[in-house]
């Protein structure tokens, strides 16, 4: 065990004896990405089921680790084909994980996003949102408000019902009026139109989110497979809660909600 240490060393010192200056930049650059890259990894499932099985994986490696030191040749033959299964495993485990990480390095941007109206037209849709939201809080009236940003929702809006009209606050109050037949679902919303109503959105899977009704982890679904922003107002409660990013504000007041909106939809 001694002279594997002393091999590995005498190896080590070979290494970077024979490389050049502009080697050990690109060295520097090379490892500061892959530790980029794993920040970002561990940053993207802190909070979900996969961290747990990476702890898993990271003591695998461990043993593996300590199984080629010792030159223990039966548990490295048993390792070798554990980490074929675990590799094989992983993209089958980790489905709606990837495909959420995925979709969200798609719409990463160099450049800043642009919005689809004019401060003026943004400013006065947010209005006409708010006056109705206003009413939905203080009649206790259930709604679900998803507004797209620079993903598509085309195939969420195609399950709805077709709107294709100004929004306003009257549009928003006829369609979630009880026992309207299309107070259920989602209204779908681009710019200051109204592209769907009665929209089916699909469910956030986490645990976490059990505690929340069907509107809420609607709304917090559609914002994990999308950059889209949700409001939802509570039947029960007669409350507002703001989701984006698959993240819940539910006990933000209504001027700080326009401000957001108009931060977030800029």
């Amino acid at each position: 065990m001694t002279s594997f240490f002393v091999e590995y060393i005498e190896g080590f010192k070979a290494y970077f004896v024979q490389r050049t200056f502009f080697d050990h930049v690109l060295l520097i650059v090379d490892i500061g990405v892959v530790a980029l890259l794993i920040y970002y990894a561990l940053v993207f499932i802190r909070g979900t089921k996969a961290s747990k099985i990476v702890y898993g994986i990271v003591l695998l490696l461990g043993v593996a680790l300590v199984g080629q030191l010792l030159q223990l040749e039966t548990l490295n033959w048993v390792l070798k084909y554990v980490a074929t299964i675990v590799a094989i495993a992983i993209p089958v485990v980790f489905q709606p994980e990837l495909r959420r990480g995925l979709e969200k390095l798609g719409r990463t941007r160099l450049i800043s996003r642009t919005s689809f109206l004019s401060d003026r037209k943004l400013a006065t849709s947010i209005q006409e949102l708010i006056k109705a939201l206003r009413v939905f809080k203080e009649n206790h009236v259930g709604a679900l408000i998803v507004l797209q940003r620079e993903t598509g929702l085309s195939e969420y809006v195609e399950q709805g019902v077709p709107i294709n009209g100004l929004l306003s606050s009257k549009l928003l109050m006829n369609i979630f009026f009880p026992n309207s037949p299309l107070h259920d679902g989602a209204v779908i919303v681009k710019g200051d139109n109204i592209l769907s109503a009665a929209s089916v959105l699909p469910l956030a899977e986490g645990r976490e989110t059990y505690t929340y009704g069907t509107r809420h982890r609607a709304a917090i679904g559609i914002t994990e497979v999308s950059d889209a922003v949700a409001i939802v107002v509570s039947e029960e409660r007669g409350t507002i809660a703001l989701v984006y990013d698959g993240k819940v504000d539910d006990t933000i007041a209504i001027p700080e909600l326009e401000n957001k909106l108009i931060t977030l939809l800029k």
